[in-house]
């Protein structure tokens, strides 16, 4: 299957790099689940997945006032809660976010964690001009936890409901470097940390990873009415899917199928806010 294109990432540069630059990190402790919930970190919280077709808006281009109706809501990490919704916390996970400052402050601090060619230089998603993260060994897996494990906390001390780890997939732009075992191996540990920290944690695309097993609770998924993935992605998991569509006719087709199971939305490809030029949002 073609790529799926994302659009998050014109949109968020410049947000997400202030938040890589100012983002706090907590120490990494065990918490027993007989413990009572710690407000600060989200320890003790029982995870709890969204609803089924609940009605669902897609701001990772910049937070608004969700629509009349909607009852949940995915933002980028630097983003505040929407109130009274249930509030999905979008991480670029598995990939540096695209820009100069960002794969400037992935070489200061962390050299060792992007990923690297025979040349020692960057391995790039050239369609969004994002460096690979390294998952390749457990060694590395285990250093970019305390990293990306962060922003996890982070999204469980902002008040979100739920987290959603992008570029499950970046292993099929790794020139061979990555594998599916890797990406598994480090969604787990993504699994385990949000929740530990009392986050719902979602399926990001890359459906040929449904039948790993890696325990992810719900799924958010992009077009997946127009590259007929809805069926395995609702089967998987029980209707707790939020699409995105990007084209009308992958909307009309998702709608038409899956309208009535699934929570699905039109928007436009830089995801921008209510009352700015371009902005698209429907849904079925």
């Amino acid at each position: 299957m073609p790529r799926t294109p994302r659009p998050t990432r014109l949109a968020l540069a410049l947000t997400a790099v202030l938040a890589v630059l100012t983002g706090c990190s907590t120490a990494d402790t065990d918490h027993g689940a007989d413990r009572p919930t710690d407000r600060r970190t989200g320890a003790g919280k029982t995870p709890r997945p969204p609803q089924a077709d609940a009605p669902f808006d897609y701001q990772l281009g910049g937070p608004y006032t969700p629509p009349a109706g909607v009852r949940a809501v995915s933002r980028d990490r630097s983003a505040n809660p929407a109130p009274g919704r249930y509030n999905i916390c979008y991480v670029n996970a598995f990939q540096a976010q695209p820009g100069k400052e960002a794969a400037a402050w992935w070489d200061d601090e962390h050299p060792d964690l992007i990923l690297r060619d025979d040349d020692g230089d960057p391995v790039i998603d050239e369609d969004w001009d994002e460096p690979l993260l390294d998952i390749s060994t457990a060694a590395k897996r285990k250093e970019l936890l305390g990293v990306v494990g962060d922003w996890i906390d982070g999204c469980a001390r902002s008040g979100f409901d739920a987290v959603e780890p992008d570029n499950l997939d970046s292993y099929a732009r790794s020139d061979d470097r990555l594998d599916p075992a890797d990406a598994t191996a480090f969604a787990r540990l993504l699994v385990r940390r949000a929740h530990e920290r009392g986050l719902a944690i979602a399926q990001k695309n890359t459906a040929e990873l449904l039948d790993k097993g890696i325990g992810f609770d719900f799924a958010v998924v992009e077009e997946c009415g127009q590259y007929d993935e809805c069926e395995a992605f609702s089967s998987a998991y029980d209707r707790r899917v939020f699409d995105i569509e990007y084209e009308k006719k992958g909307y009309a087709a998702a709608c038409r199928r899956w309208g009535k199971d699934l929570s699905i939305v039109l928007r436009d490809r830089d995801v921008r806010p209510a009352g700015e030029k371009g902005h698209v949002y429907r849904r079925c």
